[in-house]
């Protein structure tokens, strides 16, 4: 065997091993994608050591596989930990091992995929509305107990529409009804069911709002689990009735919604009474009535009926006679009250009269005394404002006399007539 060694472009320096793995490594760890990169894939083994977590990630499709890695420092911050068998979306960086010649994904996070995936999505949504305060009791509302407009939100082609149509038609007749249509499954439905709530709202002439679907895989209900979704039910102006068929779940729309069935039939119920029900209760309330209102007749017919019986066992003249007697004593009380005042009135004039008489000036002259007056008629009180000469009138018990005055000598006195 030979070589044509002149045809083959030899460098003048070749590169080592180290110097290839190094700019491999300077490629891959220096790109922006694989510095942070998110993969999927089914875990073939796993081993636990001191140091880490170590395990490969295959692609059975592609027949692929990655080694990976979660240090231990890591482990505890994992939202499932890898274990042989699991489809699990890992997110992590790609790094180049020299000393081996191998890559391999040190991973940050590993998170359940497929169903698993979609469960956690639906848990960490869930908790973060609640701790809004979404689906707290206080914020739903009472239904209108008899609305005049009924809208309805759901697919055109679903079972659902005509479940609802029959129902309210059975229950409500006149019932005005508006539809408006919305995809209910697939990638398009979370847009379509928040643009036809919106469109319910801009009519304003809808009393209650019923968003409702037949049943259908867990994947078919995704939609009513889509945040844009549960945020247009949480805001709508309008009681919101959920009537979504299914029994295993609660979707995030059944939660926030002021009210949900697992049915659009029950939904349908649940947004109107029965008339024929409202019926019954009116004829059973008026037939309540009718039997209050006969049996207080008849309790007050009997009491009358009480007072006749009295009346005729008591005798007229009888009481007539007591009630003589009972005049005839309010006599006699009134006649002693009289009597007793009076008596105390003449005792008190009694009183003041001896008081006026021993008082009265005539009964002291009568005793013997008399009273000197001037003669503008003041009483004389001493003798030492009189002069000789001058006239006085003395009253007596009887009658007056005039006198002269002769002589002033302190307070006696000689009189002249």
């Amino acid at each position: 065997m030979s070589f044509n060694l002149p045809s083959l472009l030899i460098p003048d320096a070749a590169l080592s091993v180290g110097g290839l793995t190094a700019y491999l490594q300077l490629l891959v760890e220096q790109d922006d994608q694989l510095r942070q990169v998110w993969v999927t894939g089914e875990v073939s083994s796993a081993t636990k050591y001191r140091s880490g977590l170590f395990f490969t990630l295959q692609d059975p499709d592609a027949k692929a596989a990655i080694s990976c890695v979660v240090w231990s420092s890591q482990l505890d911050k994992l939202a499932t930990l890898p274990a042989p068998g699991e489809q699990l979306i890992v997110l992590g960086r790609v790094q180049i091992h020299p000393q081996r010649g191998v890559y391999q994904l040190n991973v940050w996070q590993a998170l359940p995929g497929g169903e698993g995936l979609r469960a956690l999505r639906y848990r960490q949504l869930r908790h973060r509305l609640e701790a809004e305060g979404l689906f707290d009791p206080d914020r739903k509302r009472f239904l209108p107990a008899h609305p005049q407009t009924v809208a309805v939100v759901t697919s055109p082609q679903a079972a659902a529409w005509g479940d609802i149509q029959r129902t309210l038609k059975r229950r409500y007749p006149g019932l005005q009804v508006l539809f408006s249509p919305a995809l209910v499954q697939g990638d398009q439905a979370p847009a379509s069911i928040v643009a036809a709530i919106a469109r319910v709202e801009r009519d304003f002439r809808a009393d209650v709002l019923i968003l409702s679907r037949g049943g259908g895989a867990i994947e078919d209900m995704a939609c009513f689990n889509d945040e844009l979704v549960v945020r247009a039910v949480a805001n709508c102006t309008i009681p919101v009735i959920a009537g979504i068929g299914h029994q295993r779940d609660e979707s995030l729309a059944d939660l926030v919604a002021d009210v949900f069935v697992h049915t659009p039939t029950a939904a349908a119920e649940q947004a109107v009474p029965c008339l024929a029900d409202l019926l019954a209760e009116h004829r059973a309330r008026f037939a309540a009535l009718n039997a209050a209102v006969a049996q207080s007749i008849a309790r007050e017919n009997d009491r009358l009926q009480g007072l006749r019986d009295r009346l005729k066992r008591l005798k007229l003249d009888r009481q007539i006679t007591q009630e003589i007697q009972g005049v005839v004593w309010l006599r006699k009380r009134l006649i002693q009250a009289t009597q007793g005042t009076f008596q105390k009135a003449a005792q008190r004039q009694q009183t003041l009269q001896e008081k006026l008489a021993t008082l009265d000036p005539q009964a002291v002259l009568q005793r013997g005394y008399a009273v000197a007056r001037l003669q503008d008629g003041t009483i004389a009180r001493s003798a030492r404002n009189l002069t000789v000469g001058q006239e006085l009138s003395i009253q007596l018990g009887q009658g007056s006399i005039k006198v002269q005055v002769t002589d002033v000598s302190g307070i006696a006195g000689s009189f002249a007539e």
